[in-house]
């Protein structure tokens, strides 16, 4: 007697967007995910290979849409910017993230977070760094040998892929361009735009009040 065994064809499979948890929880992680994936996106604006997301499910392995893990920021070198559902990495031309993030809220487990970098140790993540906004407390590790291993002196460390430097202050986490100007959030962000409309309003107002019109300088 043969027995007939049917499978399922991989083009087939469903790969939710969602995992039905939610993007943060609280809003202190929500602006730290923000600002981190904010930052970055902005430091590689004008690299179109270079893809940016937060809280994004990506499914490192065809066939298996069980194998997930949605990093609170991402960034995969090599792959172009534009929408996506999830990232799906064979279709990445089987690229990983090589840059993740993770902003500890009060719910987390250690379990959870082991086994998150044990995920991020196996399918192929470079450089991974974990922020504890509550205990202002930062760890990192960097792949050496094929192995994720403890970044020993966290304090000022200089990302290799993305070139942005750490700091820890009494405040909380900094970090800084390669061009020294610190990631902002949005409401710092427009308070530098105003700032800087108000000043070349004055000096706009300078110039008139001597007889030149800026508009044609």
């Amino acid at each position: 007697m043969v027995t007939e065994t049917t499978t399922t064809p991989k083009s087939s499979i469903i790969y939710p967007e969602s995992d039905g948890q939610p993007m943060a929880d609280n809003t202190e992680q929500f602006q730290w995910i923000v600002t981190i994936q904010g930052g970055i996106d902005s430091l590689f604006k004008e690299d179109p290979n270079v893809f940016v997301a937060g809280d994004l499910l990506w499914y490192p392995v065809e066939g298996n849409n069980k194998l997930r893990v949605a990093p609170d920021v991402m960034v995969a070198f090599g792959r172009p910017k534009g929408k996506r559902g999830s990232y799906l990495q064979w279709k990445e031309d089987n690229i990983p993230p090589q840059v993740v993030f993770e902003v500890l809220y009060p719910g987390n487990t250690l379990t959870e977070m082991a086994k998150k970098l044990e995920f991020y140790q196996r399918y192929g993540v470079e450089e991974y760094y974990l922020y504890d906004p509550d205990k202002i407390d930062l760890v990192g590790w960097i792949r050496t040998e094929n192995q994720l291993t403890s970044i020993e002196t966290i304090n000022g460390w200089v990302s290799p892929r993305l070139g942005v430097r750490f700091e820890l202050s009494e405040e909380g986490l900094e970090l800084y361009r390669p061009d020294g100007r610190k990631f902002s959030t949005y409401i710092e962000l427009d308070t530098e735009r105003q700032q800087a409309e108000e000043r070349a309003n004055r000096l706009a107002e300078k110039l008139r009040e001597l007889g030149l019109d800026p508009d044609a300088m």
